[in-house]
């Protein structure tokens, strides 16, 4: 076998295999690995005894986890890698093991069973097939909501600091969940006030969040589904974080041009979702998250930041800027309505 066949071949082992990897991390997150590796709890029998899980079932995990880089091997201790150490333990600045541990591995790989059928057009009408089925269900509601909540608030101090919004009193959160982003958003301009359009289920669980960050005379809740909510206007800014890609691809049409009817002249319109180059090769989390949206929503878009460019300026909308917003996962538009 030539040394490039060889290169090749285990390069499609790694992705091949690499759900093994992925449930190696949460099955950390779930015993609170990282946690105990923060706190310099590094041998292995001392693992076993705070994780409360057998000597060899920690070692041939830990060992996993090694190989993959999120954990260190050095003296005979094991200690967090630099990312783990910033993102997977618990009250750390960046955490966000809630988001991995339940919204991902207890949901997200779940749906991806579906994926074959979706493909297929075998699929059970009883699946779940779009956010408002699930969100319908009050405990799948609040499990998604939750661990995406903590998953946000870091992305939404980054949009805050990304958009300028100095000169805007009103915000339209489409789709805004909990409001982790209107939080981050009104947090960093206090004249700041924002309206949230989500699913009954998810307005209830937002409106605690939102009561914690002492934000409720400049909050409200439109309950219901924002593709049949009537949307209000005089709107200084609209937010879409991860809507586009979990809606219907047919609807997004719909959703730019009732973006252009909220808007008053001059506003901003800001897309935050999992988007791909124009050359259609990556980035490869962007373009997975798309291919797993589609397991739950088959038909939802593979939405390109060339392609979305594109339609924004078919409604009028100027863009003004097109980057990350999450590096090598999402992206950030930026249009505005002409004054």
């Amino acid at each position: 076998m030539s040394e490039t066949l060889l290169e090749t071949s285990e390069e499609l082992s790694r992705v091949a295999f690499g759900f093994m990897a992925s449930k190696a991390l949460f099955a950390a997150l779930h015993i609170d690995l990282f946690s105990r590796l923060a706190e310099g709890v590094g041998a292995i029998d001392d693992l076993a005894a705070a994780t409360k899980v057998p000597r060899n079932r920690i070692l041939t995990l830990i060992t996993a986890l090694t190989s993959i880089g999120a954990v260190k091997f050095e003296n005979g201790s094991y200690s967090n890698s630099p990312a783990a150490e910033h993102f997977m333990v618990q009250g750390a600045k960046y955490d966000f093991g809630d988001y991995l541990r339940y919204q991902i591995d207890k949901q997200m790989y779940t749906f991806m069973q579906q994926l074959n059928d979706v493909l297929d057009g075998t699929q059970d009408p009883e699946a779940i097939e779009s956010y408002a089925h699930w969100m319908s269900d009050g405990e799948q509601a609040t499990l998604y909501s939750e661990s995406q909540h903590s998953g946000s608030l870091g992305p939404g101090r980054t949009l805050a600091r990304t958009v300028d919004l100095s000169n805007a009193k009103s915000l339209l959160d489409v789709g805004g969940g909990t409001g982790a982003m209107t939080i981050s958003l009104c947090n960093a301009y206090p004249e700041l006030q924002s309206t949230i359009i989500d699913f009954p289920n998810v307005s209830e669980i937002g409106w605690r969040f939102i009561t914690e960050a002492e934000l409720i005379n400049r909050v409200r809740y439109v309950p219901g589904n924002a593709l049949e909510s009537t949307w209000p206007t005089e709107q200084d800014a609209i937010l879409m974080s991860y809507l586009l890609s979990g809606v219907p691809g047919d609807k997004i049409a719909d959703l730019l041009q009732w973006s252009w009817d909220s808007l008053e002249p001059g506003g901003v319109l800001m897309i935050h979702d999992f988007m791909i180059e124009k050359d259609r090769k990556g980035p490869t989390l962007a373009a997975l998250w798309q291919l797993q949206h589609m397991a739950f929503t088959p038909e939802a878009q593979s939405i390109s930041t060339f392609w979305l460019s594109d339609a924004l300026k078919e409604k009028g909308f100027e863009v003004e800027s097109v980057g990350d917003l999450i590096p090598s996962m999402t992206k950030l538009i930026v249009g505005r309505k002409p004054s």
